[in-house]
């Protein structure tokens, strides 16, 4: 484990996460437009064993049958009962039943197909063949970080959280930042919004006030020309800047994105900045101060509106605030 866990430096992993991006700009014909990422749908496996509900016994798996997928072929123990044929494959940790033990077969064949997609696009994601038959948690660093770009958003939250799992080893940080710092890649906005996440907890992924510093300005960067909010994670970021770094650098950040030219962008520093004040009330005049100026001078009339009623939220002390805009070319 230690030493597949470590077989890359970071700069090597940063390497290897740009040539990813690179094959992956490449598939999608050379566009750098980012997509919107679907929702993530939670994947739990394996499904409730079938047998269980017909009290099918031990002693009743005494057929033997296969079927196959994606160029693999795959052994099931079947019991026929009168209940009708039902079939166990153990590699896939899976059952099905079914009145013959065709329609069985066919019927493990369907079901097994959303694990079956899953090993699949990990390994896709991989640049290897065929289906991924190990786990997750055993992969090095390098296919943790990949994964995250996942077009499935639950592999990407499974790598995630391997990847807070050890936190505290440097390893990540550079190719975090690279994540943050992506305008290539397709599927950017939900690897981001993942490292966001991590970064909730950023002294643990940095080592230094320089590491800091760098995790801060590529959250900053994100914020400033941000072309879309897909996946939320530009809002995200503006939430880790004010409700978890507010200190030293996340306050400060926020104020000087209330000037950049993304309307988004803008949008998220003005919510971040209701959460620095909760954890700063001695900046509540300078953050008044700085939204009153927004709400006068924004070339976006719904950002003038939305910057007026945070800076009226944090002047009355409010515990809540006004939920902020989406603009008409938002989809």
């Amino acid at each position: 484990m230690d030493t597949a866990f470590n077989s890359l430096s970071g700069d090597e992993m940063v390497l290897a996460l740009r040539t990813m991006i690179d094959r992956a700009v490449e598939a999608n014909g050379g566009s750098t437009v980012a997509k919107k990422p679907a929702h993530r749908i939670k994947f739990t496996w394996p499904p409730h064993p079938v047998s269980y509900s017909y009290h099918v016994l031990s002693s009743d798996w005494t057929g033997h049958a296969t079927f196959e997928a994606y160029g693999d072929t795959f052994e099931v123990q079947v019991a026929r009962t009168p209940h009708g044929v039902f079939g166990r494959c153990e590699e896939l940790w899976h059952e099905d039943k079914g009145s013959t033990e065709e329609l069985m077969l066919l019927n493990l064949r369907f079901s097994s197909e959303p694990l079956l997609k899953r090993q699949l696009e990990i390994n896709r994601m991989l640049n290897l063949p065929g289906r991924f038959r190990g786990h997750v948690r055993d992969l090095p660093p390098v296919d943790l970080i990949k994964l995250l770009y996942s077009d499935d958003r639950d592999i990407a939250n499974e790598a995630s959280t391997e990847i807070e799992t050890h936190a505290s080893n440097p390893i990540f940080f550079s190719a975090l930042i690279e994540v943050l710092n992506d305008r290539r890649h397709p599927n950017r906005r939900s690897a981001q919004w993942c490292v966001l996440d991590l970064f909730e907890d950023l002294p643990s992924y940095c080592h230094s006030v320089e590491d800091e510093q760098i995790a801060v300005k590529a959250m900053r960067d994100l914020i400033w020309d941000a072309e879309d909010d897909y996946a939320r994670t530009i809002y995200k970021a503006g939430v880790v800047l004010g409700g978890h770094i507010p200190h030293t650098f996340g306050g400060p950040t926020l104020l000087e994105c209330l000037q950049a030219p993304s309307k988004i962008g803008r949008r998220s520093a003005i919510h971040g900045l209701f959460h620095v004040v909760e954890w700063i009330p001695e900046m509540r005049n300078t953050v008044v101060e700085a939204l009153r100026g927004v709400a006068a001078s924004d070339p976006e009339p719904a950002l003038q509106f939305f910057a007026n009623s945070i800076a009226n939220d944090i002047a009355a002390g409010n515990y809540d605030h006004i939920q902020e805009p989406v603009f008409p070319d938002e989809n």
